[in-house]
């Protein structure tokens, strides 16, 4: 089995003109299902999606995201298996050295909080394709939470990254619906109701009921 495309020219060894999906994942590529995406990536393939990863990009312009061109569906981004952060700091905020997930355990491969970084570099360099954003950074962050690393509480990760939407937790089955309804001809802004996925009306919604609950109000 070959490698999945990470360049055009394996787009066009493989006689593609586009993909459907295009990962952008803060890990490097490696091929085994211990690592999220490529398991996502090569989920879809299976069932029948042109799929492209985009590994560790250069985040400091939108040029490493255009390798691939624009997909025909949509975007995928994580920051990767672990939070990047996690990835970047100790617990007691001390730079680490090191990262398992990168070639030569190189430190500094991949942005703070890379699925904002990732996601505002797409939207420059493709302003009208949907981004989807997931893995463990992602899920952590869906509803607004405490940020140990800024000692405040920061808004849903969702609006930061300006994504369509979000999945949380194990992606395969909604990535997978996902990519279904979408090839049969729905369309991205209907697609609300994919169990694990949150988007900006769901979370929207979800902020003014709990404003109006007597939780809120003690």
């Amino acid at each position: 089995m070959s490698f999945l495309p990470i360049s055009r020219e394996d787009v066009k060894k493989r006689g593609w003109d586009e993909l459907d999906v295009i990962f952008v994942t803060g890990d490097a590529y490696i091929d085994h299902p211990s690592f999220g995406i490529p398991l996502l990536a090569r989920w879809l393939e299976f069932h029948g999606f042109r799929v492209g990863i985009i590994p560790q990009p250069d985040w400091h312009s939108k040029d490493a995201f255009m390798t691939l061109g624009a997909p025909r569906l949509f975007f995928a981004v994580s920051a990767g298996a672990m939070d990047s952060m996690v990835a970047h700091y100790t617990p007691a905020r001390k730079l680490r050295h090191d990262d398992a997930y990168t070639p030569g355990n190189r430190h500094g491969a991949r942005p703070n909080r890379a699925t904002i970084v990732y996601s505002s570099r797409l939207r420059e360099a493709f302003r009208h394709v949907p981004i989807v954003v997931g893995g463990i950074e992602a899920s952590l962050r869906r509803f607004a939470h405490y940020d140990f690393w800024e000692d405040k509480v920061r808004r849903s990760i969702i609006f930061d990254a300006k994504a369509d939407l979000l999945i949380y937790g194990m992606g395969e089955t909604p990535m997978l619906e996902l990519a279904t309804r979408l090839r049969n001809g729905e369309a991205f802004s209907s697609i609300t109701d994919i169990r694990g996925t949150a988007s900006f009306p769901m979370l929207f919604l979800a902020m003014v009921l709990f404003v109006k609950s007597p939780l809120s109000q003690r």
